[in-house]
């Protein structure tokens, strides 16, 4: 296993880590328990989470699977999101007030990386930045972080940690995949020119990339996008299933499973510090573990970059952009 320093924290994470979303509701306690013990039998140390996920269920499911093995791990939520109205924000009331619930879920007395779910517009950044360094000075939070940042929004936020002293963003998150490289342009350079860890999502597209949706047809019942309506969003384009068909040619071509290409490709960006993917079964961490001891060369990777896909995030107004006159199939 390979693993990588967490920016600034100097926190050593494994180059795969695990997102949780899909615990505490598809995957019950007893199939998580299974998934974070064979991920840490892996080698597997970095777990993703966050408490508007299944409305604070998949904080209290992660919180059991990993007491026994939580001196080992590096355990990351985030804030801003919910699970109700009241935690929605980054209002000093809202950070304090939802950490002492994450904690309590998470049956732990301190959290590794508290991140920022996405931006809050309505309350003044510094506001945001002072609440999560009294968490930090209190010791209920080693490190922050931020996820769906801008970059022109991430740099404001390191420059005013910088100007009154306060703890700075360690990490940003992002969704990056074939489909979706929209980091390249700037929020990558800036995390590497300020020695920022990068953690990704979304790294196989909701399982787009696994050629799992057929156009003209509806997702499967069970499937992400079936369940989720904002992944159906972001990615249900005509332009999308062309680069799969494209992708899928690919890896016919070279002999390759599509996760494990999908997945080593985003592994291997030097800028990645750690993709996280999501998993809602046991067979489906089995499928993809092999990928972290599996030769691809670079040039196999580099063709990949013939796959052209396109993001936009209509129920995402902090991120969206429509740069392509982009089409949806009926």
């Amino acid at each position: 296993m390979q693993y990588n320093v967490l920016g600034k924290t100097q926190l050593k994470v494994s180059c795969l880590g695990l997102g949780t979303m899909t615990f505490g509701g598809q995957v019950d306690v007893k199939n998580a328990q299974m998934i974070v013990d064979e991920c840490v039998e892996a080698g597997i140390n970095f777990f993703d989470t966050a408490d508007v996920y299944q409305d604070g269920h998949s904080e209290e499911v992660l919180g059991k699977c990993i007491a026994k093995h939580r001196s080992n791990i590096v355990l990351a939520t985030k804030v801003g999101m919910g699970p109700n109205l009241t935690l929605k924000g980054l209002s000093r009331r809202q950070i304090i007030e939802a950490v002492e619930l994450s904690l309590k879920r998470l049956e732990t007395d301190y959290i590794d990386l508290y991140q920022v779910h996405r931006p809050d517009y309505s309350i003044d950044l510094e506001e945001t930045l002072r609440a999560l360094d009294e968490l930090v000075k209190q010791g209920k939070v080693r490190y922050v972080g931020c996820s769906n940042y801008l970059a022109w929004y991430l740099c404001k936020a390191l420059w005013i940690s910088d100007a009154y002293g306060l703890t700075q963003f360690s990490t940003t998150q992002a969704r990056y995949n074939l489909l979706d490289r929209r980091i390249e342009d700037d929020l990558l350079k800036l995390s590497r020119e300020q020695k920022l860890g990068v953690i990704t999502y979304n790294p196989l597209a909701g399982g787009f990339l696994t050629g799992k949706y057929a156009r003209g047809k509806d997702p499967s019942p069970g499937t992400m996008l079936e369940k989720n309506s904002s992944y159906k969003e972001r990615y249900w384009f005509h332009e999308n299933f062309d680069a799969v068909e494209t992708f899928l040619d690919l890896t016919r071509s070279l002999g390759r499973d599509p996760v494990h290409l999908a997945l080593r490709w985003v592994m291997n960006n030097p800028l990645v510090t750690v993709p996280i993917v999501g998993i809602s079964s046991i067979e489906q961490l089995k499928h993809a573990l092999p990928v972290l001891n599996m030769d691809i060369s670079q040039e196999e990777l580099d063709q990949c970059n013939t796959v052209l896909g396109v993001a936009f995030d209509r129920y995402a107004p902090w991120l969206s952009t429509n740069p392509r006159n982009i089409t949806t199939p009926s």
